[in-house]
């Protein structure tokens, strides 16, 4: 019998190390990959930190009195949007970073409801402010919303 391809050492011991080359090539793909989820995972527990570093310096931030807010300089009302959007860039990236791991979002959940009245106004007047945030922020501002009772014209807490 006539024998097309029969393997010898060399072609056997070729093949093998393919095979390992291709392993360590794998192997350097999931190293890559961890090492990148876990820069993800450090860079959003360091943004969450300084948000509550914020809320520590900011009490009056973090349970607003929007009304007394908006009376007073209009300096009060920058620093307290900006506040707002630096706590939920904080959230987009924990509850990005930590999808799985649902006490993240219930903190933010938590930490947003004071804030809804704000971002309900600000939705309402500047539609576009939202849209700087991802399509799963914004998706959860409106559900909180919506789910708060926080609606306009009035945008009021508590009417559930």
């Amino acid at each position: 019998p006539h024998v097309f391809w029969r393997p010898t050492a060399g072609t056997v011991g070729q093949i093998a190390q393919a095979a390992v080359a291709l392993l360590g090539f794998v192997a350097i793909l999931m190293q890559i990959h961890v090492l990148g989820r876990n820069a993800q995972e450090a860079g959003a527990r360091q943004v969450y930190q300084a948000y509550n570093d914020l809320e520590f310096k900011n009490p009056q931030y973090a349970q607003p009195d929007l009304a007394k807010i908006k009376a007073g300089p209009p300096d009060n009302l920058v620093q307290y949007e900006t506040y707002v959007s630096y706590f939920l860039y904080a959230c987009e990236e924990v509850t990005a970073a930590f999808a799985g791991q649902l006490e993240w979002q219930a903190s933010c959940d938590y930490d947003l409801k004071p804030h809804l009245p704000f971002l309900c106004e600000k939705n309402q007047a500047e539609p576009a402010y939202l849209a700087t945030y991802g399509a799963e922020t914004q998706r959860w501002v409106k559900a909180s919303m919506t789910s708060a009772g926080v609606t306009p014209p009035d945008c009021k807490l508590g009417k559930t």
